[in-house]
């Protein structure tokens, strides 16, 4: 998958600026796709160039101008065509995963303190993903929800995302109780 994709994605449902499209990022398509603003801005410019997508000018009182993104109709078949392609299996990239594998060549307190750090930040966005999806239900049940509602496929990927973070939490958390029973095991604690 490419950028550009998590990007037309985003903007099936609605028109979205540049700075739009970066929260919308960092609150849930982050949770499959990681773009920093940077690559957000210099992608919207490449969809444009190839009309995928197009942008308008925007007005704005006591606020300098903003300039709004639109999927066009051949954004929404490049997404077509991308859904019909098979995916590929996913693969972790992570750089705690590998201090964790190699754990006993530095310090492991560091390593702890990384770990609780991670679970927390986990938890955090394992809660923002939940209220985003009881924005999304209103006041209707989730069975209710999937049954009914226009469009359940960002529902979906919260979904996900909660399971993610909460299991990234969990993990997170045993590992970091393994090296401190370690830690203390080395300095005569109790395990």
């Amino acid at each position: 998958m490419a950028l550009r994709h998590a990007v037309l994605a985003a903007l099936v449902d609605h028109d979205a600026s540049g700075y739009e499209l970066t929260k919308v990022f960092d609150m849930s398509v982050a949770n499959y796709w990681y773009a920093s603003p940077q690559q957000l801005y210099a992608e919207l410019t490449r969809l444009e160039e190839s009309g995928l997508i197009t942008g308008r000018e925007v007005a704005q009182d006591k606020r300098p101008n903003k300039r709004v993104f639109a999927i066009t109709d051949s954004g929404r078949e490049a997404l077509r065509d991308f859904i019909d392609v098979a995916s590929k299996p996913a693969f972790i990239r992570d750089d705690l995963l590998v201090k964790v594998h190699a754990a006993e060549a530095g310090n492991l307190q560091s390593l702890v303190d990384d770990l609780t750090e991670r679970a927390a930040h986990a938890e955090a966005k394992a809660h923002r993903f939940e209220g985003l999806l009881q924005i999304l239900r209103g006041d209707r049940t989730e069975a209710e929800f999937l049954v009914d509602a226009t469009r359940v496929g960002p529902y979906l990927t919260g979904l996900r995302g909660i399971s993610f973070e909460r299991e990234n939490a969990a993990w997170c958390r045993r590992a970091a109780e393994v090296l401190t029973a370690r830690i203390r095991a080395e300095v005569g604690g109790t395990p």
